[in-house]
């Protein structure tokens, strides 16, 4: 199970390393085609309109620019949140079902008892009742302001 988790950082690793890396080279190609095009329209508006109506539209451009950006990243963000609750949720699954835990859980119930540990289990299961439901106060609610 361990192997599991750990081939996965390294694969998780590996592959935002790599997306970084080509999001950089992307990012500079975009910053200089964007100069670029600014470049171009300013001069046509300066040659057609005039240099108010040129950096007005230099600033409209630009303003596109990051409205699209701020909405690509929200949509990234929301995802990249999405995934990770349902990560989770697959591990806590996958853990439960693995037949090594079972067996497991099974020898330290016949080891200690099980009258000795239904109080424990008891206090277990309201610990994590309350941490799930706080964590779920705690995701959906906007904080006050």
């Amino acid at each position: 199970m361990l192997a599991r988790v750990v081939h996965g950082l390294k694969e998780s690793t590996n592959t935002a390393l790599r997306l970084t890396s080509l999001a950089a080279i992307l990012t500079i190609a975009l910053f200089i085609t964007i100069a670029f095009l600014c470049a171009a329209a300013f001069i046509s508006v300066l040659q057609t309109y005039g240099p108010v109506e040129a950096c007005l539209t230099g600033a409209g451009i630009f303003l596109l620019i990051a409205l699209v950006a701020a909405a690509l990243y929200a949509t990234l963000r929301n995802r990249a949140r999405a995934r990770a609750a349902e990560a989770a949720k697959s591990t806590l699954h996958t853990a439960f079902a693995d037949p090594v835990v079972v067996a497991t859980g099974i020898q330290v119930i016949r080891a200690v008892g099980i009258k000795k540990l239904l109080p424990i289990l008891a206090v277990g299961g309201l610990a994590l009742g309350l941490l799930a439901n706080r964590g779920s106060h705690s995701s959906n609610e906007a904080p006050a302001e």
